[in-house]
C-alpha cells in the first residue's frame, strides 16, 4: 500500500468543529443488515425517494448507508440528533446544511466510489473526492479532453504501470478543487493544473481567475483507492479518521 499523507485512526468520541482544523472520515458502504437498519432510521422522505431511483439493490443500499453515515457524523460533531438535519444544494449540486440554524457554520463535502465514502468537515469551504484505481479503456482519450496539455505530457511520460494511478490522482485533485469552489466538472477542467505522478506531493499548479489561497492534500483511505482534499490554506491541520459508527 502506498504511503499516505496522513494516518487514518479510529474516530474519537470527543470530536467537535475547531477553527483551523479539517476532519476527514472514511466509511464502508457495504454494511451488515443490522447496521444498515440503524443508519436508515433518521433519513428524510427525500433521501428515501432518491434511493428508490437506483436500479440495483446493491447501489440503493450503498446510497442509504452513505446518507445515514453523513447524518451520523454531523450529529456527532454538532451534538444534535441525526434526523434534525435538512440539506440543500448549490447551483452545481454542492450540498450544505439548511437546518438546524446552529449548524450553518459547519461546511462539509462528501464523495464515494465503489465500496467506500469519504466525508470532510471544516468551518470553511472545502472539497473532497475519491476514486477506486481501476482499468479504463479510454484513459488517454479522457485525459486529452479534460487534462491540460502539460498534464497529458506528464501522464504519457510515466511508465505504463504508473499511468492508471496518475490518471486518478489528477482526476480527484481537479474534482476536489471544483467541489471546494462550488463549480461543476464542465467548468474549465482542462485549465486547472495539478500534480499527478505517483509519489509526488499533491499540488495545485494553476487555476483560472482564482487568487484565493488553496491547498491540496492527497488521501489514501484504502488500498487501491486514491483521493484528494482541497482546503483553504488557513486550515492548519487535517485529521483523518476511520468511521465505524458513533464512538
Amino acid at each position: 500500500m502506498r504511503p499516505a499523507d496522513v494516518l487514518w485512526n479510529a474516530a474519537p468520541g470527543a470530536l467537535k468543529p475547531v477553527e483551523g482544523e479539517v476532519n476527514v472520515f472514511c466509511a464502508s458502504l457495504d454494511v451488515s443488515p443490522n447496521r444498515l437498519e440503524e443508519l436508515v432510521q433518521p433519513l428524510s422522505d427525500d433521501e428515501w425517494q432518491r434511493a428508490g431511483r437506483f436500479h440495483l439493490e446493491r447501489d440503493r443500499q450503498r446510497f442509504l448507508a452513505g446518507r445515514g453515515t453523513l447524518r451520523e457524523i454531523l450529529g456527532m460533531l454538532l451534538k444534535v440528533k441525526s434526523a434534525s438535519f435538512v440539506f440543500s444544494n448549490g447551483e452545481f449540486g454542492k450540498p450544505k446544511i439548511a437546518a438546524p440554524v446552529a449548524a450553518h457554520s459547519l461546511h462539509f463535502n462528501l464523495a464515494h466510489s465503489d465500496t467506500i465514502a469519504v466525508y470532510a468537515t471544516a468551518q470553511h469551504a472545502l472539497g473532497v473526492d475519491v476514486e477506486r484505481i481501476r482499468a479504463m479503456g479510454e484513459t488517454e482519450q479522457i485525459a486529452s479532453r479534460f487534462f491540460s496539455p502539460r498534464e497529458v505530457r506528464c501522464l504519457l511520460a510515466l511508465p505504463a504501470e504508473q499511468r492508471r494511478e496518475a490518471f486518478f490522482n489528477c482526476w480527484t485533485r481537479k474534482e476536489a478543487y471544483l467541489k471546494a469552489i462550488g463549480l461543476g466538472l464542465d467548468d474549465c477542467l482542462d485549465q486547472i493544473e495539478v500534480s499527478l505522478a505517483p509519489g509526488e506531493a499533491a499540488e495545485l499548479l494553476g487555476v483560472p481567475n482564482d487568487s484565493r489561497p488553496w491547498l491540496l492534500r492527497s488521501l489514501i483511505p484504502a488500498a487501491e483507492f486514491v483521493g484528494a482534499l482541497a482546503i483553504q490554506q488557513e486550515a492548519s491541520r487535517v485529521n483523518c479518521w476511520k468511521w465505524n459508527g458513533p464512538p
